[in-house]
């Protein structure tokens, strides 16, 4: 297959992921800030190791390098930016004014936290050590914690655009003015400006809450491990064992992509940087065989999506979910097992019987490697990814084992005589790390501003009764319409329920358009989960549904940025390329229902696992994906007619639909398409057409 340097691997990706499009800055600026994140990421690889500081001075450093570093390498407003000869940036004065004011305002909770008596430039300031200023901020605390909200939001904008700091201030402006909301159930007091920056700004809620204290001790380092582990050549090395494993059967290139991602995602907190690394190999691939430009982007797009959700990394939501339910992380990633593998067989069918029905095949001989030569140039590269795992799963913290991994990483990378790193590709793995840190840095921070909002005025639970409320009348109407059936279709609270679960899901689609994995986790498990709770739905399997139906918002148009991605490596109309993926990943999209429905699925839910729900449940819903899957593609053993297509689709809902009873329908729904699937090919066998 073909190769691609890490350089222009870096050059697709900044291309393509919103997230790294940066200035070009100056040499010798570009040098010192180079050195600025290099030195970031060498502090926290080892203070993971050594020993994290004092939590309001760790997180303070952490938001003063993230917040300094957007406010140099990304544009107020990309149209206004001024380039010299040269193309490079020049740097706003404001901007450098913005950046030192950021360093200030983050670092001064760890300056004041024990009090402050000096005199500056002949002005007197003292201040209470923090415990006794809680409740009651200083004037200098509301100065900078207000100084501090607006460049967050700010440097969210920036690099995320506008949409989520918007969302923030809605909330913002609902816990000021909640008393003048109209509607009783969401009025509330509302909180003066003195209080909403104590709750804001002061650790423990807020921006110094749980969200920043996760992103500096455990996300940057496995963005930073994914950078490190890639240059070192691991992600080449799954892309080979896909080939090996699937190249040889119809439309191999288009299944390497979908086992190469799937092994991707096991250490990618990007699906951009997912579609990017693999898909600019697969996707040529999947068009010289004879797939469609548009097909090859989508298979690569929802491939790469579903790294978000494979475990063990999850884009960091793992380790935030254990947090948030007080889990073991092992709880977690079992739990997110079996729902990630559906996910792969949903694309790996509709692959393989789209090439089918074009009459593809698989990768040539020479194309595929020798397994033997695949391992001895590569097993290497996989050590970090287990002493990584190993370290996980005997107890020690997240970012211990990312330590760990890391080193690994750098050990393994210098000593591997095939595929050995300089000290310059390690410079650069530390500083792209960091420098991909930025924009997840400033958005959990700006969601802790959601965060604090809802722990003070319970909006959530507020938003979660209008929403169970509303579905329940919706319900009451649906049953109504349904009474003149001889048999009762559906029960009130099953149509409250399904009702709910759809509500929520397309929230969390829009919610969740372009936003991180981790941050959008954060926001939407605040927001979105207590309404599922008060319908009795598990609180793993809420955190669970409203994580996918987030990630989901990846291959959703039209805002698809893994689908955007996919497409311009593929030449193909990125809307069209949306489309497939979105097909495509089917999967991922009835995935949440089903463990909703049927929590089993889940496994490490004692009070709902059984073997035999779990098997009944697992087998049944698999074989309504593969059916699903035939139904999009149209063929199964002959192109399906349009009445048989769609008894399939109704054959594999039912499947997919937890319990027996809808397994039985299923099954028998699907007996004629059997059969005359079998009739057609005998007359075809009969009559010497090929298959």
């Amino acid at each position: 297959m073909e190769q691609i340097t890490q350089d222009e691997l870096q050059h697709l990706e900044e291309k393509y992921d919103s997230e790294l499009q940066t200035r070009k800055l100056p040499q010798k600026l570009e040098f010192g800030c180079g050195l600025f994140l290099v030195l970031f990421s060498l502090y926290h690889y080892i203070t993971a190791g050594f020993g994290i500081p004092t939590d309001y001075w760790h997180m303070g450093i952490h938001l003063a390098g993230v917040l300094s570093m957007i406010f140099i390498y990304y544009a107020g407003v990309k149209a206004w930016q001024r380039t010299d000869s040269r193309g490079f940036a020049r740097i706003p004065l404001y901007d450098y004014l913005l950046a030192a004011l950021s360093m200030a305002a983050s670092l001064y909770i760890g300056v004041t936290w024990m009090g402050l008596d000096i005199s500056l430039f002949g002005i007197e300031i003292q201040l209470a050590e923090q415990a006794l200023r809680q409740g009651n901020p200083a004037t200098l605390d509301i100065v900078f914690g207000s100084l501090l909200i607006v460049l967050v939001l700010e440097a969210t904008r920036r690099t995320l655009g506008p949409v989520l700091p918007l969302i923030i201030l809605l909330f913002a402006g609902y816990a000021l003015f909640g008393q003048y909301i109209p509607m009783d159930i969401l009025r509330h007091p509302g909180v003066s400006w003195s209080q909403f920056i104590n709750n804001i700004y002061f650790p423990q809620e807020g921006i110094f809450g749980v969200t920043l204290w996760v992103v500096s001790t455990v996300v940057f380092h496995f963005v930073l491990f994914g950078v490190i582990a890639q240059r070192m050549g691991l992600g080449q090395f799954f892309i080979d064992i896909a080939t090996v494993i699937a190249g040889k059967y119809a439309g191999g290139p288009a299944k390497v992509s979908v086992v190469s991602s799937a092994f991707f995602g096991t250490i990618s907190g990007s699906a951009v940087a997912n579609t990017v690394s693999t898909g600019s190999l697969t996707i040529p691939n999947m068009k010289r065989l004879g797939y469609p430009g548009h097909f090859a982007g989508g298979v690569e797009a929802a491939s790469s999506a579903g790294g978000q959700i494979t475990p063990p990394i999850m884009g960091a939501a793992a380790f935030i979910m254990a947090e948030n339910l007080q889990m073991p992380y092992g709880s977690i990633v079992l739990a997110a097992a079996t729902p990630a593998i559906m996910h792969y067989i949903g694309v790996l069918t509709i692959v393989h019987f789209q090439a089918k029905k074009l009459g593809l095949v698989g990768c040539s001989r020479e194309e595929i490697p020798r397994i033997g030569q695949v391992m001895r140039d590569g097993w290497m590269t996989v050590l970090p990814l287990v002493v990584l795992i190993c370290v996980l799963f005997s107890g020690f913290t997240p970012y211990m084992a990312a330590f760990s991994g890391i080193s690994a990483c750098l050990l393994v990378g210098l000593l591997n005589p095939k595929n050995r790193i300089s000290l310059h590709d390690v410079y650069e793995a530390f500083k792209t790390g960091a420098k991909y840190a930025l924009a997840v840095g400033a958005a959990c921070s700006a969601v802790g501003i959601v965060v604090g909002v809802i722990t003070t005025t319970g909006v959530a639970f507020r938003l979660g009764f209008l929403v169970t409320s509303g579905a329940q009348n919706l319900g009451e109407l649906a049953v109504a319409a349904t009474a003149w059936l001889p048999f009762e279709l559906f029960a009130l609270d099953q149509a409250t329920l399904f009702i709910s679960l759809m509500l929520i899901a397309l929230s969390c689609i829009l919610m969740g358009a372009g936003l991180p994995t981790a941050a959008l986790y954060i926001m939407l498990s605040a927001v979105a989960q207590p309404a599922l709770a008060n319908l009795g739905v598990p609180a793993l399997a809420s955190h669970l549904f409203v994580l996918y139906y987030g990630v989901l918002s990846e291959i959703t148009p039209p805002v698809c940025t893994s689908a955007y991605a996919a497409g311009g490596i593929a030449n193909a109309n990125p809307f069209r390329t949306g489309i497939s993926a979105f097909q495509l990943g089917n999967a991922k999209i009835m995935m949440p229902f089903v463990f909703v429905y049927s929590p089993a699925m889940l496994i490490v839910l004692d009070d709902y696992f059984t073997w035999y729900e779990y098997l009944l449940t697992t087998l049944s819903c698999g074989l309504g994906i593969v059916v699903f899957g035939i139904a999009i593609s149209g063929y199964f053993l002959r192109t399906l007619p349009v009445l048989f297509r769609a008894m399939t689709v109704g054959a594999a809902m039912m499947l997919v639909t937890p319990g027996l009873d809808s397994d039985l329908y299923g099954l028998v729904l699907l007996v004629p398409v059997v059969a005359q699937q079998l009739l057609m090919r005998r007359r075809d066998s009969a009559v010497g057409q090929p298959a």
